[in-house]
């Protein structure tokens, strides 16, 4: 994730009836040649071959639009400078805008073919934690070592929690502590989080802890390797849970066999601020339910993206936008939804557990 950017004030979304639906002559005439993009194949169709357009309601994901707008990918500079002035237009000028101003490509494979596609969703956590280490919390969240350069291994998971040369690097570089080494696992892997935190002076506050670099290690996942091992059925993170409390003696031995570390930088939350998510890749605060986290090697960050997937968890046919990524997000047709910020119990939370499904993308390119 990126640097900072000042926010901007965006019009708060007025409540309207859902959009009519605009038939338009835009899909008249020949369609323009395929393109070539990186690790995928943009291929395009007409308005209709979009299943559920006309149904979503857009203005939901203008929002997530103009704040893509504040780093533009290549070529939309122009028509963002007219989506900013449609921000209070109605739904039927806002979907005429869009058919008229954007052509729609069906993201495919290199080679045309249409794979199936995989849905998955993250989410910001919200935590306790403490400025200093008590005996409640004791494990680190940490900024960046000094000497850490992007791209070049670090130690790994195991030799920063056993080597003295790793412990020695990273002394006084806390930035929080947990309670519980597994939440700390996860905050590493949605990238940022909320902290509850208390400092040394007594004083509560929440802030954001934000990614901001990582040990150059491999991704590995602690469920597939629970998975693999017959310890456990499914790779919720209940399940990874209950089975350390019941095995504390190879809790070590479960973390370590993700060798990755991410490390985190704080960022004050305002009350503006607490109103997005974290910023994502793009540079821009990402938006619960309208942001997507893509590869960018085959949908640049800033693309309107219209999603479709039919599943046990969600059934979504609406307008999101390219502003994020992740490690395990690679692949044409391959997305990570933002779901939002929360507890366990939460719906955020639980939305992004439970999302793995089919997936279709159709990426919008200015005409």
């Amino acid at each position: 994730m990126s640097c900072a950017v000042g926010p901007v004030q965006i019009p708060a979304p007025v409540a309207r009836p859902g959009p009519a639906v605009v038939t338009a002559p835009v899909d008249a005439g020949a369609l323009p040649p395929a393109i070539q993009r990186g690790k995928s194949r943009w291929t395009p169709v007409n308005w209709s071959e979009l299943p559920g357009w006309g149904q979503d309601s857009l203005f939901e994901a203008w929002n997530a639009w103009v704040r893509g707008c504040e780093r533009p990918a290549p070529g939309q500079a122009p028509a963002c400078a007219e989506l900013r002035q449609l921000a209070i237009g109605t739904p039927a000028e806002q979907q005429a805008w869009v058919m008229r101003r954007f052509q729609p490509y069906r993201v495919t494979e290199l080679d045309g073919s249409v794979p199936d596609g995989l849905l998955t969703g993250y989410y910001e956590p919200i935590m306790a934690a403490s400025r200093v280490p008590t005996a409640t919390y004791r494990t680190p969240l940490y900024a960046p070592p000094a000497g850490l350069r992007n791209g070049q291994p670090w130690y790994s998971r195991q030799e920063i929690d056993t080597l003295p040369a790793a412990q020695a690097a990273l002394q006084g570089r806390a930035v929080a502590w947990l309670a519980d080494p597994i939440d700390a696992l996860i905050l590493q892997i949605q990238g940022s989080g909320r902290l509850n935190l208390v400092d040394a002076d007594g004083r509560a506050r929440q802030v954001r802890v934000a990614f901001a670099a990582h040990n150059g290690q491999p991704y590995q996942s602690v469920g597939r390797w629970l998975l693999d091992q017959g310890a456990i059925r499914e790779a919720s993170w209940s399940s990874i849970k209950a089975w350390a409390a019941q095995n504390p003696q190879r809790l070590n031995e479960m973390l370590w066999s993700n060798p990755r570390t991410v490390f985190f930088r704080e960022e004050a939350l305002s009350e503006f601020d607490a109103r997005f998510g974290p910023r994502g890749a793009q540079g821009v605060p990402l938006t619960p339910g309208r942001s997507i986290a893509v590869d960018p090697q085959s949908i640049p960050y800033g693309t309107p993206v219209w999603l479709a997937s039919q599943g046990p968890t969600l059934n979504v046919q609406k307008l999101v936008m390219a502003q994020d990524t992740g490690g395990a997000i690679v692949g044409a047709v391959r997305a990570d939804l933002f779901t939002g910020w929360g507890d366990w119990d939460d719906e955020a939370y639980l939305t992004a557990a439970a999302l793995k499904q089919p997936l279709q993308m159709w990426v919008l390119v200015p005409r």
